[in-house]
C-alpha cells in the first residue's frame, strides 16, 4: 500500500515537480495550491504527511501548521521556506513541523526527510496503537496493573475472576520480579474483601523472633524491648486478607502457628495467654520450590497444602515475551510523565534488543530498563543507545534463543514475530525469508494474536 504525501505550494511548477520526484520514489501524491486547499485534501483522503510552503495566499504555511499539529497530530509536516524567511521555518520546528528545506529544493535531501518523517509516524501510530491495546485490556478484566495479552497471562486473568470471590488460601508462585505482588493484589481488589484491610509482610526482610511478633504481636514484657501491647498483621487484616510475601523463608515455629490459624482461625501473641480468633483469607508468595524444600525438612507438607488450596504460577518473562511490546508501552507513558518527557515511543530496533533480551530479572528489570532508557533518552523516541549496557550486550536481535523444552508451536511463533521485528513489519518480506506463502503467513498472525507487531503489507 502507498503512502500519501501532500505537497502545498502556489507555485504550480514548483508544486508538480515536487510531486513527480516523490512519485518516482514510489509515493501516492496529492497536490493543493494554498493552505485553504489543503485543508480540504486533509479532511478527505488518508494523508500520511504534508510537504507545505510557508508564504501561500489565503493560509500561510504556519497557519496550515497550527491545523495539522491540533487536529491531526500524528501527520508530519515539512516546511519549504525561501532564504529570507529562514528564522520562520525555525519556529515552524518549534511549532511542531519534522524538518524544513530552503530553496531551491535538493531533491536527494527531500527523499530522506520523507522516509525519516514517515518511519517516525509509523512508529508513533505503532506506538498508540500499543497504548490503546493496553487500556482495552485494563478496561476489560477490571483490574489495570497485570498487563499482558499471551496465552499464559489470559489463563491467569481468568483463574483470578474465578476465585477472587471465594474464600479459598491461594499460593503464587514464580521467579523473583515477575509480579507475583500485583496477582496477590488482583485478588483482593476483586474479592468481596476488597472494602477490608489488606496486609502484606515481606517474611525475607525479618529475622526469626521479629517475624514472629510483626506477624502475631506481643504482649508488653514479652522480651526485652518489648514495652507495650503490639498487635500483630494477622490482628490487622482480620475481616480481610494478608499477602505472607517469601513464604518458603520462614522458619519451622512460626510455620506451625500459621498452620493453626489456617485450621482454627485462632492464635495468641507472642507473650500472651489470651487466644485470639480472626477472618482472614491467606495469600502466599513465593520464589521458591516448596516440594523442595519439604524434602529437604525446610517446609511443612501439612502446611503446604493448607495453602495450596489454588496454585497462581506467574511464568517469567522470557517465556511470555509477546507481552513486552505491551508492558514496555505502559512503563514508557508511565515514565515520560513522571520525568516530563514527550516521548512518542520505541524504535523498531530497541524494541527488538528489548524482544532478544533474556530478562533474568523478569518484568521488575523491565521496568527499571524503561525507566533508565526515558531518564537518557534525549529525542522524541527510545533508542538502543538509550537502553542500558548490560541490556544492550546480552541481546542479540540477529538470533532466536529457545530453550529445552519450547513446544514447536512456540518456537514457530518466536520466528514469525523476531523475522517481522527485523523488517519493520514487512509481511511481504517476513514470508519471503520464511519461505511461506502471504495467506498462511497471515493465518500464523491472527492464530498467535501478533497483529500489533505487523504493520506493513508491502
Amino acid at each position: 500500500m502507498k503512502l500519501n504525501v501532500l505537497i502545498v505550494d502556489d507555485e504550480k511548477n514548483i508544486r508538480e515537480g515536487l510531486g513527480k520526484a516523490l512519485e518516482m520514489e514510489g509515493y501516492e501524491i496529492y497536490l493543493a495550491e494554498d493552505g485553504e486547499a489543503a485543508k480540504k485534501q486533509i479532511e478527505k483522503y488518508e494523508i500520511d504527511l504534508v510537504i507545505a510552503d510557508l508564504k501561500m495566499p489565503k493560509m500561510s504555511g504556519e497557519e496550515l501548521l497550527k491545523y495539522i499539529t491540533s487536529s491531526y497530530p500524528t501527520i508530519p509536516v515539512i516546511i519549504l521556506t525561501g532564504h529570507g524567511t529562514i528564522e520562520n521555518a525555525v519556529n515552524a520546528m518549534r511549532n511542531g513541523a519534522y524538518d524544513f528545506l530552503t530553496k531551491p529544493v535538493n531533491l536527494d535531501r527531500l527523499a530522506l526527510l520523507v522516509k525519516r518523517a514517515l518511519a517516525k509516524r509509523e512508529l508513533v501510530l505503532k506506538h498508540t496503537a500499543l497504548q490503546d491495546e493496553v487500556a482495552r485490556i485494563q478496561k476489560k478484566q477490571q483490574y489495570s496493573n497485570i498487563i499482558g495479552k499471551s496465552a499464559q497471562m489470559k489463563k491467569i486473568l481468568e483463574m483470578l475472576n474465578q476465585i477472587a470471590p471465594t474464600k479459598a488460601s491461594v499460593l503464587i508462585t514464580g521467579e523473583s520480579g515477575v509480579g507475583k505482588e500485583l496477582v496477590a493484589d488482583a485478588v483482593h481488589n476483586l474479592s468481596n474483601r476488597r472494602d477490608k484491610p489488606f496486609v502484606k509482610v515481606h517474611c525475607a526482610a525479618l529475622t526469626e523472633s521479629l517475624l514472629e511478633s510483626e506477624l502475631f504481636g506481643h504482649e508488653k514484657g514479652a522480651f526485652t524491648g518489648a514495652i507495650a501491647r503490639k498487635r500483630g498483621r494477622f490482628e490487622l487484616a482480620n475481616t480481610g486478607t494478608i499477602l505472607l510475601d517469601e513464604i518458603g523463608e520462614i522458619n519451622q515455629n512460626v510455620q506451625i502457628k500459621i498452620l493453626r490459624v489456617l485450621q482454627e482461625k485462632k492464635f495468641e501473641r507472642v507473650g500472651g495467654e489470651e487466644t485470639l480468633e480472626v477472618d482472614v483469607r491467606i495469600i502466599a508468595a513465593t520464589n521458591k520450590e516448596l516440594k523442595s524444600e519439604i524434602e529437604k525438612g525446610n517446609f511443612r507438607e501439612d502446611l503446604f497444602y493448607r495453602l495450596n488450596v489454588v496454585n497462581i504460577h506467574v511464568p517469567p518473562l522470557r517465556e511470555r515475551k509477546e507481552d513486552i511490546p505491551l508492558i514496555a508501552a505502559s512503563f514508557l507513558k508511565e515514565f515520560a510523565e513522571e520525568n516530563n518527557k514527550d516521548l512518542q515511543g520505541i524504535e523498531p530496533k530497541a524494541l527488538s534488543v528489548l524482544y532478544n533480551y533474556s530478562w533474568p530479572g523478569n518484568v521488575r528489570e523491565l521496568q527499571n530498563c524503561i525507566e533508565s532508557a526515558v531518564v537518557m533518552s534525549k529525542s522524541s523516541v527510545l533508542t538502543t543507545d538509550d537502553l542500558p549496557p548490560s541490556v544492550q550486550s546480552d541481546s542479540d536481535s540477529d538470533y532466536i534463543k529457545l530453550t529445552i523444552g519450547t513446544s514447536m508451536e512456540e518456537a514457530e511463533k518466536r520466528m514469525i514475530v523476531n523475522t517481522l521485528r527485523a523488517y519493520n513489519g514487512n509481511k511481504s518480506k517476513t514470508a519471503e525469508i520464511l519461505g511461506i506463502g502471504r495467506k498462511t503467513l497471515h493465518r500464523k498472525i491472527a492464530e498467535y494474536g501478533i497483529g500489533a507487531l505487523s504493520g506493513s503489507e508491502k
